[in-house]
């Protein structure tokens, strides 16, 4: 059942759907959100004649588009989509997607503000988040209500571009916006340049020393010589606050657009009449000093977002495989994107690895600088892993390919920073929605300083006007928080901590209380089995292999340090294994129940208490496992690892920072105390399972405290979900790593003691900038409106305000380094 056919394509309305686009000024049907996209986009480029000479409805959707939308369609290809779209979800009928897009034509926070609105609401739209910074989006919407295109489109209709997000795209993008800048800079300055030849001495010449035809020469050379300069340095001004009035906002170009338009348009009927005042020098001079700082703000913000962009190009295009390996090692060229897992390519050195895989032969080093923060080489060998993107530095390598494209360690990496890049935290919005308000507030104030200066001196309503609308334009404070926490992130990946969510930054340096997990995170994870005790039924040997058979698919230090003590050993076969995370695991072998984990675990099983001779060892300082059936007791493990070397250093210097710090581990009281005593932690909970590690955590927040939780493992998921901030270290489980706000991804806790530091110092400079900002405005309003401040000078004032918010930002990046 339908309602009607959709004017646009002429396909039938479902019920339901009351969608609408004004066209010659009636309210045209439209049959999903994708038709009523594309026709206001048909509508706003002016093509309306299209549905006017039509003479018939088209007999497919795709006839109803004409030319200069109908290559968009392109986009909605499956194929054509591979390289930036994502199903949400493992199921490939889910019909919900997310692209990864990049914008042209971001000027300012409010493009940002109205691309976001725009498309919100648009039908079948259900997530946008643009950064200002990287001008990246990331949008998700539901296939069966629109379709790519149509959200394209509908970019399109309001005066922007969107282009699939890859890295040489973004790249040639920048280098087209700083080509372009670049020219508007050196029209805009020599055009100055030339102006203040003729006005220079029009100022100088006393009364009487230059005829009226002369000045009135200069006039009209210093007319032909700043148009260029208001038509085509300063054109974007004016096209994008045409673009804001049109659709009924106040973007941070208006301002600048009126003022430079008032003074152009008063100078030229002042030059065409022979009268009054001409503020062409001040026209040139104004929009010179505003485009060299907005060209100097660009060149800052492209160098914030370089490691994102770095870390996008790592990968090879090319590899070489060897098809035929082992037979043959002849090796042939193919694209890297064409490997496959399983395959075996060579790596020379000085090339880049160009997947990730295990060494089969071979033994070097790589460099993984840029994935891991850690400038040491890493050393290869066979049956070691090795990172796509790393560059392989001293001996040729022969990798064995394990995961590809979108599988790899570092496409996780760059996915990672783009959502937390295109994620915007509420210190962000505050901060638009308050540059938004004071644009409003400074038009209306504007347009008071123009009547009360009519009444003072007629003569000067103009550049006092000009310069009150100029000088106190928002950007440094639109400019002030963005620009800062993308630099931070920035910082801290260079540093090894993997900044995975918008808000991480700002938590991170709030937080009063820093929980550790024990294994794998305060001391190395390289777990050692010190002591095997059979306890009657089955020898050292046999209860060896039962245990590794037990833990042969977890990731657990405890795990594998029992599967390397049972290497050579025939393990027997277990069935219905199951993980109980902070417990154990169960499993069936040979008919009857096992259990392997915490003593009180394996009790409860089979309900026998330990042994006398037992008890010694399980109060030794170190993790003790048990290992049960139903028939009671078969062996105990003693098992211990280090601390890490860098663990204490970081401890101390929470602690003196007047940080709170405390020990949350699973395994028993005397080996979490061993590792705190050694480390200078007070606070111990021990023999915490899973939901008591999270009721910890919820007992700290509700007495006030913003909580860092730094974990590793599949068990502290849970908690590292219910902590304000939450780190995770790179070589955990994927599912805590999905949790984690942030990933440390080279296990070097100095590196997260380097990335606390670097968001304290972020919050700080966030803050000089917002005070800078506001006290800006509160010194140069008043002076401004008292005539004491030009049209240029306003131009200095803003654009010098706006560049060294960026400058103060980029000092983040050498905090990152100490």
């Amino acid at each position: 059942m339908n309602i009607g056919n959709c004017y646009h394509c002429g396909q039938p309305i479902p019920t339901g759907v009351d969608l609408a686009t004004s066209i010659d000024g009636q309210a045209r049907a439209m049959c999903c959100g994708g038709c009523q996209a594309v026709a206001q986009a048909i509508v706003d480029h002016g093509l309306a004649d299209y549905y006017r000479n039509r003479d018939a409805l088209p007999n497919a959707p795709r006839e109803a588009m004409p030319a200069i939308v109908e290559g968009l369609q392109l986009y909605d290809h499956a194929d054509f989509q591979k390289s930036f779209v994502r199903l949400l979800g493992d199921d490939p009928d889910r019909s919900e997607r997310e692209a990864s897009l990049i914008l042209e034509g971001i000027t300012c926070s409010a493009c940002i503000w109205l691309n976001e609105q725009h498309l919100s609401r648009l039908a079948g739209v259900t997530a946008v988040d643009i950064n200002y910074a990287t001008r990246r989006a990331r949008v998700r919407w539901d296939e069966r209500r629109v379709r790519l295109s149509g959200i394209l489109a509908a970019i399109a209709a309001i005066g922007y571009r969107a282009y699939p997000y890859d890295a040489a795209k973004s790249e040639q993008l920048a280098r087209h916006e700083r080509r372009s800048a670049l020219w508007r800079v050196f029209v805009a300055g020599f055009g100055m340049m030339q102006v203040m030849m003729y006005a220079v001495p029009v100022y100088l010449a006393g009364d009487g020393e230059m005829t009226p035809a002369v000045e009135q020469l200069m006039r009209w050379a210093s007319l032909a010589l700043t148009a260029p300069v208001v038509f085509y340095s300063a054109a974007p001004f004016f096209r994008n606050a045409w673009r804001d009035l049109r659709l009924r906002r106040a973007g941070m170009d208006v301002p600048v657009a009126l003022g430079i338009g008032a003074a152009f348009v008063a100078s030229v009927w002042a030059t065409l009449t022979a009268s009054g005042e001409v503020y062409f020098d001040s026209v040139t001079m104004f929009v010179f000093f505003l485009l060299s700082g907005r060209f100097l703000e660009m060149t800052a913000r492209q160098r914030a977002v370089s490691v994102t962009e770095a870390l996008a190009r790592l990968m090879p295009v090319v590899a070489t495989r060897l098809a035929a390996y082992p037979a043959s090692r002849d090796g042939e060229q193919v694209l890297a994107a064409d490997l496959r897992p399983g395959e075996v390519v060579l790596v020379r050195p000085g090339e880049t690895i160009p997947a990730d895989g295990q060494v089969i032969e071979g033994v070097s080093s790589a460099n993984e600088a840029l994935l891991t923060g850690e400038s040491a080489p890493v050393g290869k060998r066979p049956g070691v892993a090795v990172t796509g993107g790393a560059v392989n530095i001293e001996s040729p390598l022969l990798i064995e390919v394990t995961q590809v494209g979108d599988g790899t360690r570092l496409s996780a990496i760059v996915r990672l920073m783009e959502r937390a890049a295109t994620e915007k935290p509420r210190i962000v919005e505050l901060a638009d929605r308050i540059a938004s308000h004071f644009i409003i507030t400074l038009l209306f104030l504007a347009a008071a300083v123009a009547v009360a200066w009519w009444f003072i001196d007629p003569r000067q309503v103009l550049w006092i006007t000009v310069s009150v609308l100029v000088v106190t334009c928002p950007c440094a404070l639109s400019l002030a928080t963005p620009v800062a926490l993308t630099v931070a992130s920035g910082a801290m990946a260079r540093a090894g901590l993997l900044v995975t969510r918008s808000h991480a930054v700002e938590t991170l340096a709030r937080a009063s209380h820093f929980v550790f997990d024990k294994t794998g995170t305060l001391t190395t994870g390289e777990m050692k089995l010190l002591e095997v005790l059979p306890l009657g039924r089955l020898d050292r040997d046999a209860s060896l292999a039962l245990a590794a058979a037990l833990e042969q698919a977890s990731e657990h230090p405890i795990g594998a340090a029992l599967r390397q003590a049972a290497a050579g050993q025939v393990l027997p076969l277990v069935d219905s294994l199951v993980n109980e995370p902070g417990c154990g695991v169960s499993a069936v072998q040979a008919g009857r129940k096992v259990r392997l984990g915490r003593p009180d675990h394996v009790v409860a099983l089979h309900g026998k208490p330990l042994p006398e001779r037992a008890r010694s060892l399980s109060g030794s300082g170190d993790t003790v496992i048990g290992l049960g059936d139903e028939a009671g007791w078969i062996a105990l493990f003693r098992l211990g690892d280090d601390p890490r070397p860098e663990a204490a250093a970081l401890v101390s210097a929470l602690r003196a920072a007047g940080r709170q710090v405390a020990l949350l581990t699973g395994d028993a009281a005397p080996a979490a105390r061993r590792v705190a005593l050694a480390l200078g932690i007070d606070e111990v909970e021990a023999n915490a399972s899973p939901q008591a590690k999270h009721d910890y955590v919820r007992r700290l927040q509700a007495g006030g405290a913003v909580v860092a939780m730094v974990g590793d493992g599949v068990n502290d998921a849970p908690v590292l979900a219910q902590a304000q901030v939450s780190v995770a270290m790179g070589g955990g489980s994927q599912l805590a790593r999905t949790q984690a706000d942030l990933v440390l991804l080279s296990e070097n806790l100095d590196h997260l003691r380097r990335g606390i530091l670097v968001a304290r110092s972020s919050l700080r400079v966030i803050r000089q900038n917002l005070w800078w900002s506001f006290a800006y405005n509160l010194v140069v309003l008043p002076l401004a409106m008292s005539g004491f401040i030009t049209p240029w000078m306003a131009g200095i004032g803003m654009s010098g305000s706006s560049f060294l918010v960026v400058a103060n930002s980029l000092r983040l990046q050498k905090l990152a380094e100490r």
